[in-house]
């Protein structure tokens, strides 16, 4: 089996969690197009060796797909039809605003370490993988790759991006739908912190005819806060200022705002035919890959 250069990932993914990596293939759920023969297969009929069903005949059909088996059988002449192979387009969305640099471990870079991994997964089985960093909008963008020779540029590329500015989730939404229109699969990895709601970007990666994942990073302190006393809390991304007398009951009712809000999030993926899974950043990142998203239906 062979695996990229090593050196470059030690940061990011495990020389031995790559070999494992190698045994997962993405599948989409939904009926999609591609335009460049690949290792996928659609319901698109076309003329690779997998067999799909047969047809009447019809004067001007190519002669070489006559199956004559079922003439002899028959005496009717039928032609093969055959599944076409296409590309599976990967698309990846990042959150590199500054909550992400928040946590033990950090959010960020949790989120990357999945991103390597589901990209690596692509690469490896010659889908086409694309990456989109964001924060106000697209910061980052490492476009239609394909081969796992090219994990090492997809792993630079992570590593170069710090945490920083300003969440605005539906500008970068209304970016990436302008970059991009093929259909396939499309997993965000954000806190989905943003004070401009998640809603309206959700709604522009609708009706794509593309698989989307929606996967909520979280950190321990956010989940199961350890305060006490008077205290001035800062937003780590504009700054807005709030005072406090923090509390056990002011601690669980923003545990059931947090909740609330998270139920929210997956409510709303669910009813729109979305896949949501939340993730705390002090689970193994691995976990997430191998079993969470498997059990989610990203992986066969």
């Amino acid at each position: 089996m062979v695996t990229p250069a090593i050196s470059k990932t030690e940061n990011l993914l495990d020389p031995e969690f790559i070999v494992r990596l190698e045994r997962l293939e993405m599948v989409s759920k939904k009926i999609f197009r591609g335009s460049m023969r690949g290792e996928r297969r659609s319901r698109r009929r076309g003329e690779s060796a997998e067999f799909a069903d047969h047809r009447n005949y019809v004067v001007g059909d190519d002669l070489r797909f006559l199956d004559w088996n079922v003439y002899a059988r028959l005496e009717r002449l039928f032609i093969k039809l055959f599944l076409e192979e296409v590309d599976l387009h990967v698309n990846i969305m990042v959150d590199v605003s500054k909550s992400m640099a928040w946590g033990k471990p950090e959010k960020g870079r949790y989120a990357r370490q999945i991103a390597a991994a589901l990209s690596y997964v692509g690469l490896a089985n010659n889908d086409r993988v694309s990456l989109y960093s964001y924060a106000n909008g697209l910061v980052g963008e490492l476009a239609g790759l394909r081969g796992k020779r090219l994990l090492p540029k997809v792993l630079d590329h992570l590593q170069s991006v710090e945490c920083d500015g300003i969440s605005d989730f539906h500008t970068a939404c209304k970016q990436f739908s302008l970059r991009h229109s093929q259909p396939g699969i499309l997993i965000v990895l954000s806190d989905f912190f943003d004070k401009g709601g998640y809603e309206a970007g959700l709604r522009l990666l609708l009706g794509r005819k593309s698989d989307v994942y929606c996967i909520q990073v979280l950190s321990p302190d956010e989940l199961e806060p350890q305060l006490s006393g008077e205290l001035r809390l800062t937003d780590v991304e504009d700054d807005d200022v709030a005072e406090v007398s923090m509390s056990r009951a002011l601690i669980n009712r923003y545990k059931q705002n947090l909740a609330a809000y998270c139920r929210g999030l997956q409510d709303y993926c669910t009813r729109r035919g979305m896949t949501y899974a939340m993730t705390c950043s002090d689970v193994p990142f691995d976990q997430v890959v191998l079993n969470v998203l498997r059990r989610r239906g990203l992986f066969k």
